[in-house]
């Protein structure tokens, strides 16, 4: 019982309580220099307390005046801004004075998160904030902390709102949706992009239709032709129900940071994004992870609920960032891959040795499969070298720098000279790239 009514009178002082009480102290000891002065300290003082205690009365009346709650989906996308919405209520009929502390995830780190509104009576209000998650899996918010200033500004009663809430972090769907709409709407190029269809660049037949300026004259149709007394082209499309495989690398070298973001969660983002492209593509997309043993494996399909079995697989994703086994990648992909698949492979090398150790593996998953090798361009060493140097430790440190991004091309050169097709990115642009490519290579049969 004791323990309810401490909790429900919760207060502090606020900042103009501490200041005249210091002004009170000083004229107490000043008292006994000047005599006078006594009688006006204890006035003072009086005055004070008989503010304070009107102030409490106020500030707690009633027993919830100002209520809060949080608004804010089951699902975040990762990697993008998520709008969460608090509702503010005053049940007063005076205006008053909040302090908003939300209680944030800990994985965000944000121990200085607060908002003050003043509220006019009876006042209902809705605000906005955003949050950007950087790792996949369970966020748990706490409850809402309400502040309410007094109207003498003496106490401030310390109130709750809200629901603690739990919400699951998902590789980013926002992304997905977005290229999903352009897609839909041809605006592809927009996100840096290709087109989604080449006429007459694949050999599978759509239709037969008049020929139009710039339509390609080694298409026509010249029986039609005939019996229409008019130009007739062959209309083709790209071929559909190919096979794409998205292969992750968990592994250590996918462990760097980028903007708060792991390299294997940008690959994880960029998968979900690509492999809805796929799907719309009409053909059939595939996942597999691995890192030193193999991990999950999507085969290839086409079916409407594969888009939500990877989303849910790709979520699930865990690892400890240990050494990857390309060996177990090439035994896996020979053995359950019968089809002629274009494999995807994001990883990462930050030397031509590494990338050597693996050649070997990647030769023979090439032998078998089209494969793409996806890995990162190191933009904080691409900063550094736009730097202009001022000291000879800054030319030490871009020699290094342009030491570092030379081998990377060099990486690129060397997987082209034994036919191996190579894709070098930013992070951030890996998605828009990586979808690029893809529709490249539609466009030339690769797929």
């Amino acid at each position: 019982m004791l323990k309810r009514i401490f909790y429900r009178l919760r207060f502090y002082f606020t900042k103009l309580f501490y200041t005249a009480g210091s002004v009170i102290i000083a004229l107490f000891i000043l008292a006994f220099f000047f005599e006078p002065l006594q009688q006006v300290a204890a006035i003072a003082l009086l005055c004070l307390c008989l503010t304070v205690v009107l102030d409490f009365i106020i500030v707690f009346a009633g027993n919830k005046p100002v209520t809060a709650q949080r608004f804010c989906p089951e699902r975040f996308s990762n990697g993008d801004d998520n709008k969460v919405t608090v509702k503010l209520a005053n049940q007063r009929a005076y205006k008053v004075h909040v302090e908003i502390i939300d209680e944030l995830p800990v994985q965000f780190q944000q121990r200085n998160w607060k908002r003050n509104f003043t509220l006019k009576e009876r006042e209902n209000i809705l605000f906005d904030y955003y949050l950007k998650p950087t790792e996949r899996g369970e966020y748990f918010f706490g409850i809402i902390n309400i502040f309410l200033r007094g109207p003498l500004n003496m106490v401030i009663r310390h109130t709750t709102g809200g629901e603690e809430q739990k919400v699951a972090v998902y590789p980013s769907f926002m992304q997905m949706k977005k290229y999903q709409l352009m897609a839909v709407t041809s605006q592809l190029q927009q996100g840096g992009s290709r087109r989604l269809r080449k006429i007459g660049s694949s050999l599978e037949f759509e239709q037969i239709k008049e020929y139009v300026q710039g339509d390609d004259y080694r298409r026509i149709n010249w029986k039609a032709t005939a019996r229409k007394s008019g130009l007739m082209v062959n209309n083709y499309m790209d071929e559909r129900s190919q096979q794409v495989v998205c292969l992750i690398d968990k592994g250590r070298s996918m462990k760097m940071p980028f903007e708060g973001m792991t390299l294997l969660d940008y690959a994880i983002n960029a998968t979900l994004v690509l492999s809805n492209i796929v799907l719309m593509k009409q053909d059939k997309s595939g996942l597999l992870t691995f890192d030193k043993k193999i991990g999950q494996f999507i085969q290839p399909d086409k079916k409407p609920s594969q888009i939500s079995l990877i989303l849910q697989t790709l979520y699930r994703q865990e690892t400890d960032f240990s050494d990857s086994d390309f060996e177990a990648l090439y035994v896996h992909t020979r053995y359950h891959l019968k089809q002629r698949s274009l494999l995807i492979l994001f990883t990462n090398f930050e030397s031509l040795y590494s990338m050597e150790r693996q050649l070997l593996y990647l030769k023979q998953l090439s032998t078998h499969h089209p494969l793409l090798v996806i890995f990162f361009e190191n933009t904080e060493l691409t900063t550094l070298q736009q730097t202009k140097a001022k000291t000879v430790k800054d030319i030490y440190y871009q020699t290094i720098a342009n030491k570092f991004a030379f081998e990377k091309r060099h990486i690129v050169k060397e997987l082209q000279k034994h036919g191996i097709m190579s894709l070098l990115t930013a992070p951030q642009k890996l998605t828009a790239n990586t979808i690029n490519k893809y529709l490249e290579l539609k466009e030339r049969q690769v797929v």
